[in-house]
């Protein structure tokens, strides 16, 4: 992709009227809102301040490069302004910036835009290509100006290709590189290409890994290493350390290699540099401090439970399309072809369900050792009961506690085995961290599941026997949960909880969470409609968006008015949900499919009654979020 494919006449302000940093990048923004390339400019500046509270991105020599990979932003785009004066942007070097490129790209931006846009930073590194850029007198000049530089440069990644090593006569020194920023669009590249620059002109062979947005590039590899004299590791974010192991490595920010690139050779090669030593009780720390917690383990059991729960749940949902006996034999509705449906949903889908989920908690706490004994545990939950009548045995809750059984007895395992001689060491994976992980999850899993199949029986007893006033209670807490966080941890803890009395055979749950989940995109989608002057064009052109990413089931369709505007969009939305949440409970309505928002609604338990009765609850609630919404809002100044 071309970088003029993303930077137009219409995002281009060849005269800046801000004279401090936050003016810029709001003058900016504002450009590419005009521009219709941004959902939310509030929330897109959000993001850029969070990237500039990480490190500067005024990189010195007058050039800033505000970015950002952002929910808010529709479609990648550079903005470009110019500022004659200049003014403080806080740049690495001090001086004043005159050059502002703000990079917008979208969260889920493909490797084409990716590259464009680190393309551009590596641009302007070239001295003569910021200065055709200060000069040009029109915007058409700006353009050209990028298009003649496209032109004779085949961009960073093939440059860097090219680049990775450069060997000379006047030295014979081999010095290794790896650059990283936060985002990986700018920084990283713009890094990576100054080294490679100055190296040249120094003399001096170097190779430059970069780990950036689309990946590593020029990876460094075991032969590099091992015969590099220095290392240079140039990076605001993690990167893989434990392969320098007793290496000299200069540890530095990225922003230094492009502001102080001459240093950090010379330093490189007059071998000022301090002998790495890698600490694996921290990276083990690391590591299990970004898997670490209750909520991100059952999170990690409960993603990969989902399409079991959902394919399960919907192809039993059409089953019924032929009767509710349709898959019995002995029925007068019996079809043959429902049978194989239910069969699928019912007796493979559903049945893995609880075994998946324990699998991939214990996969999470322990890695790959603890996956089998979770599943084995999450079997057993659900097959071996030891009490009467109860053939689901322990179920979800069970399959819950099977999960991080199996996960913390992998790892004391692990532990015990970990002084055995190297000889002996790939016998582990393959022998004795299976056989010893699944008898002793088994064992205990064995004993104590007959306690948890009488409690998770209890529970469902309680919950079945309520009514009334108690029920709709309930469903006021699920619905206020499903839209408090929109997709997040408390969201995430309703729908489990309505999988679980799905699991269980128990309906409404389902129907209640699934109703107020699509209450907050709806809502502020018909408040977008019926409030049109207290939302700006592009909010308006967004809340079309929503109005499909409610009736999917898709709360996190509201997170861009949430992220713009929190204390009015949330409080909004938790009221309508919750009432949603209590109208289906009032109204005591079933749906055995687990997702599919509005075009599964036809599978409501019930009949005709009760499919109106769930579309009303579901659009009392969202016009109840839309008027607060709107009532909480202020007018804006102009309509956009």
């Amino acid at each position: 992709m071309k970088i003029i494919q993303l930077l137009t006449e219409e995002t281009i302000i060849l005269n800046l009227d801000a004279t401090s940093k936050q003016q810029v990048l709001e003058e900016l923004a504002g450009q590419l809102e005009q521009a219709g390339k941004l959902v939310d400019r509030q929330a897109f500046l959000q993001d850029i301040l969070v990237r500039e509270s990480q490190s500067t991105t005024g990189i010195g020599e007058g050039i800033a490069i505000p970015h950002a990979k952002s929910l808010a932003v529709k479609t990648p785009a550079i903005a470009f302004g110019r500022s004659e004066h200049g003014l403080d942007y806080e740049s690495l070097d001090g001086q004043p910036a005159h050059l502002f490129f703000m990079i917008a790209a979208t969260e889920g931006a493909n490797d084409d835009h990716l590259e464009a846009l680190s393309r551009l930073a590596t641009f302007l590194m070239d001295e003569k290509f910021r200065s055709l850029i200060l000069a040009a007198s029109s915007k058409q000049e700006v353009l050209q100006a990028i298009t003649d530089k496209e032109t004779e440069d085949e961009g960073p990644e093939q440059a860097f290709a090219e680049k990775a090593e450069t060997r000379t006569e006047s030295s014979a020194k081999k010095i290794l590189a790896v650059t990283a920023c936060p985002t990986g669009i700018a920084h990283t590249y713009m890094a990576a290409e100054k080294l490679n620059e100055r190296a040249k002109e120094l003399g001096i062979t170097l190779k430059v890994e970069t780990n950036g947005s689309s990946g590593v590039k020029n990876r460094l590899t075991d032969e590099e290493i091992k015969e590099a004299e220095a290392i240079i590791v140039a990076a605001d974010t993690k990167v893989d350390m434990a392969r320098f192991d007793g290496k000299p490595v200069i540890q530095t920010a990225v922003g230094k290699a492009i502001y102080e690139t001459d240093n950090l050779l010379n330093r490189a090669v007059n071998n000022d540099a301090p002998v790495y030593k890698h600490d694996r009780s921290k990276d083990e720390a690391s590591s299990n401090e970004g898997k670490g917690g209750f909520y991100k383990h059952l999170m990690n059991g409960v993603s990969n439970m989902l399409p079991f729960v959902v394919g399960g749940g919907i192809l039993i949902a059409i089953s019924f399309f032929w009767g509710i006996n349709a898959s019995n034999p002995e029925s007068p509705e019996y079809n043959e072809f429902a049978a194989m449906l239910n069969t699928i949903g019912g007796g493979n889908a559903f049945f893995l369900m609880v075994p998946v989920l324990a699998g991939f908690i214990a996969m999470s706490i322990a890695e790959r050792p603890g996956f089998a004994p979770g599943m084995v545990g999450g079997l057993i939950a659900i097959t071996v009961t030891g009490v009467e009548g109860a053939s689901g045995g322990s179920g979800f809750l069970g399959g819950l506690i099977a999960g991080f059984l199996a996960g913390y007895v992998t790892l004391l395992v692990k532990k015990a085995f970990s002084r055995l001689p190297n000889s002996l060491e790939g016998l582990n994976p393959v022998l004795f961290f299976p056989v010893f992980s699944i008898a002793i999850t088994g064992i205990i899993m064995m004993l104590v599941n007959p306690e948890l199949t009488n409690v998770y029986t209890g529970i469902s007893s309680f919950l079945e026997s309520l009514g009334g006033t108690n029920l709709v209670l309930v469903g006021l807490l699920l619905g206020g949960m499903m839209a408090i966080d929109m997709g997040g941890p408390v969201n995430k803890a309703a729908y489990t909880f309505g999988i679980a009395m799905l699991d269980a055979q128990n309906f409404n749950f389902i129907a209640t969470v699934m109703a107020a989940g699509m209450v907050p995109p709806l809502g502020v989608a018909i408040s977008t409609t019926l409030f049109k002057n207290k939302f700006t064009k592009p909010e308006r052109e967004a809340g079309k968006t929503a109005y499909v990413l409610g009736a999917s089931f898709i709360t996190e369709g509201v997170i861009p008015f949430a992220a713009a505007d929190p204390a009015r969009v949330i409080p909004a939305s938790v009221a309508g949900a919750a009432v949603t949440g209590a109208l289906v409970m009032l109204f005591d309505i079933g749906l055995r499919a687990p997702h599919g928002g509005i075009f599964v609604i036809g599978l409501v338990d019930g009949g005709a009654a009760n499919i109106l009765m769930y579309a009303i609850a579901i659009l009392v609630g969202s016009f109840i979020t839309a008027i607060i919404l709107g009532l909480l809002k202020k007018k804006i100044a102009v309509a956009a």
